[in-house]
């Protein structure tokens, strides 16, 4: 008898036939007829049917895929960690490591036990801050009148997919955690809108959670305080029900979707913290003052090669793209440039950085259409650790997502300072840069409380806010109730651009009169008279209000300088890489597209062994024929004019090489030992998900059969939960008619399913027998998968019978061969075509 599944599918609401539901059923029909009825009694057209109709049919496709997608979600979140990894054992690698299954599952049970008491915080927390924001960003959108009626969260608790406690780059005073989030509850929430009562179930929340424990205190609960926020904009999916249902529509269900994230990121997406203090002995200030690490300054440059999405009377037009930057909670949008697939936007921004580790910069490319129906352009990330390593950064980003096109990214680092000297450096720089509002400063503000604020009304207290600006930004705190004494404790951060004239203003307002219960202007230069810069916790008085009104806060004011790298970097990484990461193993690989142009390589000795002929690709509307000579990628055992001796051992590999043909992959600690290369620390897979170095290239074998060597590196990001692939370069592709060299070009897919959503495609190189690429691609899939899965590779040549793509050699790459959460760099030899494909 075969066993039983450890965990199924809970039953769709179609499964529960009730009386209700008949009903319904049966007058749904009978609508539906007396319409068609209707339209012939009155002999109207058929085309009165056709728009409802196609509505119709593309909102009941997009409801069942979207319950297919929750009902899955839920299934796992009511399952057992390890009962799900049990029942797939016959199926799961070598590697997996069963103890950090027991540790997830025991902290689950933890989660299991406390959720009565966690859903009573959290049902505080949609209430006092959730709702009044949501309904707020909601009449922007002429929706009024939103507020929550009831709030269960259920019995089923989140779920921890992976936690990670950091031993490294700590202070002893702090303990930081890392824990996978996912939660797929059993939630009852009612909202009332626009007078129409309706209501959320199967809340699905998912994101990178970090605790950071601080300080510690030698009494207990030995920790004083905690600070709980996501990475990054979590994913938040729900189902809207009752009389809401007929909005359950893409257009209104996206915008409720993106105002509900939109609170969320306000509260506990960095740069914003939810904080918790578990300690009287700890101070509030030290728990709710930003402590900026530094600051990220972004030029977005422009793009080239984007897809074509508007349609003209000829066929495909052209796009209007604009590009959407975001840093956490932060976000900027350019110009929108009509009619161009190359556009040039030379926009400038600047991100506060909370915590430089696991966070990153995503770009969004869209296609400016009419009303809200944008077209996706594609995407890139990121990580803002690399830049931080590599203290500045001139990069091309290859769109995801997308058939073509790429970035043009200009990055640097500037850490922060509280020494004067700094600070006409910083204004100068600022100065140089004529299209882009730089800071030369970051100011953070605590506000504790408010004290004796005037009454706006006679019967009755005010209902204080303060509006606090520095600039042209602007905060504001939650309203305090009848009340004048509120207590804030709230801190913010803000980008000053020069501190010797700016001012920081604060506002008391009363809620419900709009009048003024007292003003602040502080100029931000009196700080630059105080010890680090700094002004502990004071009452200031002030102005525009009652005698003894006042106002208790602290101010901690940094200076922007610019980085270093923090490491010694190989000359690839920082000439020719598109992002400089943490060091790690030559035989981690690249994780972007080709990169700008670079300089010119340092003459090699007499010596050397000659670098292979390599071409960059150029845009495809300025494409030549024959690509002129460009200097060459460096590698790593380029970068430092090697000895002879080190000449002589790649002399001696080169040879072994030509002998070996029978080898599908060259071993990479053979090239390391040849070049003498050290071998550094690699970072666990939940580190970062990017590919890093590319290998050398040293090799001139063409291959088992002679169609030519092409180097792959693969990595699987637990932390994304995405399959990364880079096509770095293909060697010694056979040349048969000196007057027909290829165009080459490679495809991949995701096997099983050669499907159009799996289909990858490099850029087309003119010319050329030994071109390079460095173009990442990338698929999201779960892990599960990932051992039964392959990937296709396939190298063939632009020219060919009336534009067809001639194979030249396949290479299928079978992904339970290796474990692949560290990258593995490798040479594949090109075999002929395998049949059926």
């Amino acid at each position: 008898m075969a066993a039983t599944s450890k965990f199924a599918l809970p039953l769709s609401s179609e499964d529960n036939v009730d009386v209700l539901g008949m009903i319904y059923r049966f007058l749904k029909k009978v609508s539906i007829v007396g319409a068609v009825y209707l339209v012939g009694y009155m002999q109207w057209s058929v085309a009165w049917l056709f728009g409802p109709v196609v509505l119709s049919v593309i909102r009941d496709q997009w409801r069942k895929e979207t319950e297919y997608r929750r009902n899955v979600a839920k299934a796992v979140a009511c399952s057992s960690e390890k009962d799900i990894v049990l029942a797939r054992l016959d199926d799961l690698p070598a590697w997996v490591f069963f103890p950090d299954i027991e540790r997830a599952e025991w902290l689950n049970r933890i989660l299991l036990q406390v959720w009565p008491n966690v859903n009573h915080y959290a049902r505080t927390i949609l209430k006092e801050s959730i709702e009044p924001a949501v309904a707020v960003s909601l009449a922007n959108y002429k929706l009024n009148g939103f507020r929550f009626e009831r709030m269960l969260l259920g019995t089923i608790a989140p779920r921890v997919g992976g936690v990670k406690v950091y031993d490294k780059n700590l202070s002893r005073n702090e303990i930081i955690m890392d824990i996978d989030l996912f939660y797929a509850g059993d939630c009852d929430i009612s909202f009332v809108l626009q007078r129409i009562r309706g209501g959320i179930k199967d809340l699905q929340i998912h994101g990178m959670l970090r605790v950071v424990m601080k300080p510690l205190i030698t009494k207990m609960p030995l920790v004083g305080g905690m600070q709980v926020f996501f990475l990054n904009k979590p994913s938040i999916d729900f189902n809207l029900v009752g009389a809401a249902d007929i909005l359950d529509i893409p257009g209104f269900s996206e915008i409720l979707r993106r105002c509900i994230v939109e609170q969320v990121s306000r509260i506990m997406v960095l740069p914003n913290k939810l904080p918790i203090k578990l300690s009287d002995e700890i101070p509030t200030v030290d728990l709710r003052m930003p402590e900026p690490e530094g600051v990220l300054r972004i030029h977005l440059v422009q793009a080239q090669n984007l897809m074509k999405k508007d349609v003209s009377m000829l066929g495909k037009g052209k796009s209007d793209p604009y590009a959407i930057i975001t840093v956490g909670a932060q976000q900027w949008k350019t110009k929108h440039i009509d009619n161009d697939v190359n556009p040039h936007w030379d926009f400038w921004c600047e991100a506060r950085i909370m915590q430089t580790l696991g966070q990153a910069l995503e770009i969004d490319v869209f296609d400016k259409d009419e009303g809200n129906d944008d077209d996706k352009l594609g995407r890139c990330s990121l990580e803002v650790s690399h830049v931080v390593r590599a203290g500045r950064m001139d990069t091309w980003q290859t769109l995801q997502q997308a058939k073509h096109g790429k970035v043009h990214l200009r990055l640097s680092w500037h850490r922060l300072s509280t020494d004067l000297t700094d600070l006409s450096h910083a204004i100068t720089e600022t100065q140089l840069v004529k299209t882009g509002e730089l800071s030369s400063a970051v100011l953070s503000v605590y506000i504790d409380s408010c004290k004796k604020l005037p009454n706006a009304r006679t019967v009755s207290r005010p209902d204080p806010y303060l509006m606090v600006t520095v600039g042209k930004k602007t905060e504001n705190t939650a309203v305090q109730m009848r009340t004048d004494d509120p207590v804030y404790e709230i801190g913010y951060s803000f980008l000053v651009q020069n501190p010797e004239i700016d001012l920081l203003e604060i506002k008391a307002v009363d809620q419900k009169t709009g009048s003024l219960l007292g003003q602040l202007t502080f100029s931000i230069r009196a700080l630059l008279r105080e010890k680090d810069l700094c002004m502990l916790t004071q009452p200031i008085t002030l102005q525009k209000s009652g005698p003894e009104s006042k106002i208790i806060l602290a101010l901690q004011l940094k200076i922007l300088k610019e980085a270093i790298k923090e490491e010694e970097i190989d000359a690839e990484s920082v000439s020719d890489m598109p992002m400089a990461p943490e060091p790690v193993a030559v035989s981690s690989p690249l994780p972007y597209a080709a990169p700008p142009t670079p300089p010119t390589a340092p003459p090699a000795p007499p010596t050397a062994l000659p670098a292979p002929p390599t071409a960059l690709p150029a845009p495809p509307t300025a494409q030549p024929a024959t690509p002129p000579p460009t200097p060459a990628v460096m590698d790593s055992t380029d970068a430092a004019q090697p000895p002879l001796t080190l000449n002589a051992e790649l002399k001696k590999l080169e040879n072994n090489l030509q002998d070996n043909h029978s080898d599908k992959s060259i071993p990479v600690e053979q090239i390391e030992r040849a070049v003498d290369v050290p071998q550094e620390e690699m970072p666990s897979g939940r580190d970062s998900p990017k590919l890093v170095h590319r290998t050398s290239s040293i090799t001139t074998s063409a291959g088992e059969a002679g169609l030519g060597r092409i180097l792959l590196s693969v990595r699987y990001s637990m932390q994304h939960q995405t399959l990364y692939v880079v096509v770095h370069k293909i060697m010694n592709i056979p040349l048969k008619d000196l007057t027909n060299v290829p165009d080459p070009y490679v495809k991949l897919y995701l096997l099983p399913g050669r499907s159009k959503d799996s289909k990858r495609k490099t850029a087309v190189i003119k010319d050329n027998c030994m071109p390079e690429y460095d173009e990442q691609f990338e698929w999201v899939i779960s892990h599960a998968e990932l051992h039964s899965r392959q990937i296709e590779v396939t190298v063939a040549t632009h020219k060919g019978f009336l534009g067809g793509s001639p194979i030249i050699g396949q290479v299928i790459v079978n992904l339970n061969q290796y474990d692949f959460r560290e990258a593995k760099t490798l040479w594949f030899d090109l075999m002929p075509e395998l049949p059926g494909v």
